[in-house]
């Protein structure tokens, strides 16, 4: 099958041609010429499938007729990251370039202003994250009322993020005759309360069982004997140096935190590397996508912002720094790579404490287990001369921290001139006799020495 079987107008399969495409994947076959007939699509499919493309081009072939009003979008994308709208609107810069439509992008990080020009002219096309669409709506900036297609991508990733109630209420602003597209990778029970209420005769189209992983992916782990970060990130270095054919990969950790120490190790060690996570500026976040997408940045530190959607076709390997919290997140860690049929590699380290999320993992993919990488030696020889440096430069650490609080402990015991404090200098003072200073030879009662005795 091609492009041209699935009824796309001529200009849109001149731009799809254009980018380099002539065969449909799977999940575009069958959901394409169903939202083309205007019926109400629900697309599961694990990541990576073409999901983005089997709803930017019936969009763009049902508003090429037609004209935007101001401040009534015609379509709405909702995704669940800036960088999975801001990739969203590149594909449709990329399919809609022989078509006038116009378009906006509503994320956090850029002026309300700007955005208030664009809703104001009129747009055809809106893709936002839903605090900031929301945002506009209580600010009376934008009506929902003309919308003629609503979807919703990476719906269970908006049920991690805690955006349910805020995808509820902005259906329910939309009219009843719109045309709904809604895509997950996985359904739990609250995403499909969603679908049963909100979408009509929907024809659910499935690609993919839930949760399964690409089979053009080399699944790999590692056993590290602890959960010292300082091995951890020694494992990784040896990983990155000794893998075979890396041109890039994704290293992901569960904690922010984490993703800047590792990031700024790599550095340190030599290797190209810049951190992406959600409280990065969004400017230095879309400069840093930028560099990878562009073959500038070889490794990418991220946390699992960075896990879900986004759109980097040629990423060789994915190092699972950390055993994620939510098992489903390891599909989509690893999804990032192995993507449209090229070969790819994920390998995850697993220490002792990680057991129950390895498990998780196990269970959520089917998978009875994930070959283990033999690294030889190495732990051994870590535990000779690295482990036993780390502990020694700890311990020196300690006994610095040491010196610190019995250094202050003594500064508090310390006299001061001129204080109040109490200390044996002052009580021998206070029974010598001395007489009262300030009160002369008349000094109450309650004030002297004799009587407090």
């Amino acid at each position: 099958m091609t492009f041209d079987d699935l009824g796309l107008e001529p200009k849109l399969l001149e731009a799809v041609k254009d980018a380099g495409y002539s065969s449909p994947t799977p999940i575009q076959a069958e959901a394409i010429p169903e939202a083309l007939k205007g019926r109400d699509v629900l697309g599961i499919a694990q990541t990576g499938t073409g999901k983005t493309a089997a709803f930017v081009l019936p969009i763009i072939h049902r508003l090429s007729k037609g004209r935007a009003r101001a401040r009534m979008p015609r379509s709405l994308v909702l995704a669940p990251t800036r960088e999975l709208a801001a990739q969203v609107a590149e594909q449709f810069e990329k399919y809609g370039k022989n078509h006038k439509l116009t378009m906006a992008l509503l994320i956090g990080g850029v002026s309300f202003a700007e955005q208030d020009m664009k809703l104001t002219r009129g747009v055809d096309v809106l893709i936002a994250t839903p605090g900031r669409l929301l945002d506009h709506f209580e600010r009376g900036k934008l009506l929902l009322t003309g919308l003629e297609v609503l979807v919703v991508d990476e719906a269970d990733r908006m049920l991690d993020m805690g955006f349910i109630p805020d995808i509820e209420r902005i259906f329910k602003l939309t009219p009843f005759t719109r045309q709904t597209l809604f895509f997950s990778a996985t359904m739990p029970p609250e995403i499909q309360r969603i679908t049963n209420q909100f979408l009509s005769a929907a024809v659910q189209v499935e690609v993919a069982k839930p949760s399964t992983t690409a089979k053009t992916i080399t699944q790999q782990i590692v056993r590290v004997p602890s959960n010292d970060e300082r091995l951890k990130r020694e494992v990784l270095r040896k990983l990155i140096r000794q893998a075979e054919d890396l041109k890039n990969g994704i290293i992901f950790c569960n904690r922010k935190r984490n993703v800047d120490v590792v990031a700024k190790s790599l550095q340190k060690h030599g290797f190209n590397a810049r951190p992406i996570h959600g409280d990065l500026a969004q400017a230095f976040r879309m400069e840093t996508l930028k560099a990878f997408r562009d073959g500038e940045l070889q490794l990418l530190v991220a946390s699992d912002v960075a896990a879900r959607g986004l759109d980097i076709p040629d990423v060789s390997h994915v190092f699972n720094f950390s055993v994620p919290v939510n098992a489903e997140d390891y599909v989509h860690r690893i999804g990032r790579t192995g993507r449209a049929g090229r070969k790819g590699w994920a390998v995850m380290m697993v220490c002792p404490e990680d057991s129950k999320g390895y498990d998780a993992v196990l269970r959520t993919t089917g998978l009875d287990a994930i070959e283990a990488v033999d690294l030889g030696d190495f732990f051994t020889e870590w535990e000779k001369d690295g482990g036993a440096k780390g502990r020694e430069a700890r311990g020196k650490k300690s006994d610095r921290s040491d010196d610190r609080r019995r250094g202050k402990s003594e500064e508090r015991d310390r006299p001061r001139r001129g204080g109040r404090r109490r200390d044996r200098d002052y009580d021998d003072d206070m029974s010598s006799g001395s007489p009262t200073v300030g009160f002369g030879d008349h000094v109450p009662a309650f004030l002297s020495i004799e009587e407090a005795r």
